[in-house]
């Protein structure tokens, strides 16, 4: 990859603020404490989020579903940019109660 390609992407990178606009349960397995999460994102992007509710809710894994290209890397395949996210993102689950709303459906 050519370093002006590299520095847009990390430019790309670095403005893109993902942003929680709805979060809703696929799957669970109460007994073991795994939840599988899909998080829909204010510019449409959808996620899969995977967490392990013990000790307490952790997120294990966050991918992308391919429905439209990444809006960091602009691929339209699997791509791993949304991990870099995963800290914004659990602050967000958290401060709005995504987990609790998501659970009570």
């Amino acid at each position: 990859m050519s370093e002006a390609r590299k520095l847009n992407k990390r430019v790309m990178h670095m403005s893109y603020r993902p942003i929680i606009t709805n979060v809703r349960e696929a799957s669970s397995n109460e007994k073991s404490g795994l939840y599988e999460f899909i998080i829909n994102l204010a510019d449409g992007t959808e996620c899969r989020a995977f967490y392990n509710r013990f000790p307490e809710w952790k997120m294990t894994n966050i991918s992308r579903l391919q429905k439209t290209p990444c809006p960091v890397c602009r691929k339209d395949f699997i791509c791993k940019c949304m991990e870099s996210f995963t800290g914004e993102l659990e602050q967000q689950i958290v401060e709005n109660q995504w987990i609790d709303k998501a659970i009570a459906h």
